[in-house]
């Protein structure tokens, strides 16, 4: 199985695919100057306290105040407090707890203001990214992740995922990181851990307690609002964590992006550093892996299932709808119950890989076509966990009911991602009616003659549908051949399955759209 992580940079940021085989599984979209990330540390001021809610409300710079419940302040906060309270007063406070008195932990069932009075400063992590009217959710349980270990200060805990079954290993890990970890520093074992020698553990907690001192020399000379300790960009986050995986490249066409991932990944994973590469082609990233028509048959209202069915997905604002139709599948087997049982099947999959792929959140509930066997209905429950299993976000499963309705729960950090797979006719604007079709290539060649003979134009590309591209460059005297002894200069020709049929663009050498006006 291949994987790809593919890093396309935009005027406004980066969009950054993961492939799997070379089908999307994930898609993000990473803003530039986006602030308010999940993992971001920030020095907050409490401007409410609201005993009804047994919560704060904490203005960390966005334009509504974050929400922190009593329940996430987490039980080391009285000495989070104190130890924030002397870095600022005290410059010379050492970054290190080894010498700094761990308080009580706080009454679990205690009051928020029994904690937080108005206009205290406090060190606050964002949990969960602001989501249509609503502001971040904080945690004062601070930590900061690394590739195979989690630095959680003020605790001396070690903790081991789960996930991790094998006892022997178990104990090994404990035992390793209880022998290494500074004083005062608790550490979660990831699950990726497993097996990894004491080097490379000890490389990325190094890491961690340095960006710890980081953070807390910022702290020093900090300004309410500011970021004091900020996760990496989305790049680098999702490197982190699924590089772990047997990586064929990670490829980018932006110089500066690439310099940033080789550095990282050469400082988490020396021995990947080849896997990073730079593209150059004339053909633009996206288009030349397939992912732009991925996208653009992904994220619409309908989505087609192996085999021949397709979901319906629906969004409220209370929960997602799934709805799974059996489509031409219904002549292909030799009962109902089968058909239905195949579909369910193909559709879970897909399921699976939609909800990781659009980052759906919150309550999921999945029609399924009715079937009657409970063997086939446990069979398509097994089926739909197995598929989920290298979803990063925590997620909880329930059987089907007897109305045929399986019910998720999937952990929401951030906006659901939403691309637009309609399209406004760019001659019609919605009217409905566009020029004929077969004067589009006159429409070309008044433009570049214009653009070639009147305003003296070098090295012009002219990008194209798919279609208009054939039809420019197909055959050996071609019209790309013909504007070559026209005009006395090659015009370079590219697709770009984005642009409507009808529609064309110019561009110079950097890639910069010519305007024709």
């Amino acid at each position: 199985m291949s994987n790809d992580l593919i890093i396309n940079s935009t005027q406004n940021g980066c969009r950054i695919a993961l492939l799997k085989d070379k089908n999307v599984v994930e898609f993000h979209y990473d803003e530039s100057g986006n602030q308010f990330t999940v993992g971001d540390i920030y020095l907050g001021t409490v401007k409410k306290v609201v005993p009804g809610l047994n919560a704060a409300f904490i203005d960390i710079g966005y334009e509504k105040d974050a929400f922190l419940h009593y329940l996430d302040l987490g039980p080391k906060v009285s000495s989070l407090n104190k130890y924030t309270k002397l870095v600022q007063k005290n410059k010379n406070v050492s970054s290190k707890l080894d010498r700094f008195k761990i308080l009580p932990d706080i009454n679990k069932l205690g009051k928020i203001a029994q904690v937080l009075i108005k206009g205290q400063q406090i060190l606050v992590q964002v949990v969960k990214e602001p989501i249509s009217t609503k502001g971040p959710r904080l945690s004062s349980e601070l930590s900061i992740a690394g590739r195979y270990l989690i630095l959680v200060p003020f605790s001396n805990t070690v903790s081991i995922s789960k996930k991790i079954p094998n006892l022997l290993e178990r104990k090994r890990l404990e035992r390793l990181l209880s022998s290494i970890k500074p004083e005062n520093f608790g550490i979660i074992i990831r699950t990726v851990a497993a097996g990894k020698e004491v080097a490379e553990l000890d490389r990325d907690l190094r890491n961690l307690v340095q960006s710890w001192r980081d953070g807390i020399n910022k702290l020093r000379s900090a300004k309410p609002r500011a970021k004091v300790i900020g996760e990496m960009n989305r790049a680098s986050s999702i490197l982190r964590d699924v590089l772990n995986e047997s990586f064929d490249s990670i490829v980018t066409d932006d110089s500066k992006i690439f310099q940033e991932v080789k550095q990282f990944v050469e400082k988490i994973a020396p021995e990947k550093s080849n896997l990073v590469k730079h593209y150059n082609g004339k053909i633009k990233l996206f288009e030349s892996y397939g992912i732009e028509k991925q996208l653009k048959s992904l994220f619409g209202q309908t989505v087609s299932v192996a085999g021949g069915g397709y979901l319906v997905i629906e969004h409220t604002e209370a929960l997602h709808v799934i709805d799974v139709n059996s489509g031409n599948k219904s002549n292909a087997e030799t009962d109902q119950e089968t058909t239905a049982l195949t579909v369910n099947l193909h559709a879970a999959k897909e399921i699976a890989r939609q909800l990781r792929l659009r980052d759906m959140g919150g309550i999921i509930v999945i029609d399924f076509i009715d079937m009657k066997k409970a063997e086939n209905k446990k069979l398509l429950f097994s089926k739909l966990k197995e598929s989920m299993k290298n979803d990063r976000s925590k997620f909880t499963i329930l059987p089907l009911t007897k109305f045929g309705l399986m019910q998720i729960t999937r952990q929401r950090v951030r906006p659901e991602l939403s691309i637009t797979t309609k399209e406004t006719c760019p001659t019609c604007s919605g009217s409905g009616k566009i020029s004929a079709s077969i004067l589009v290539s006159d429409q070309v060649e008044e433009s570049l003659e214009h653009l070639l003979l009147k305003k003296n134009q070098k090295s012009v590309t002219l990008s194209v549908h798919p279609f208009l591209y054939a039809f420019f460059t197909k055959g050996i005297i071609n019209q790309r051949i013909k504007w070559f002894f026209k005009y006395n200069q090659w015009v370079g020709v590219q697709k770009d399955s984005s642009l409507a049929i009808t529609d064309f663009r110019f561009l110079d050498k950097e890639g910069q759209e010519i305007s024709t006006a």
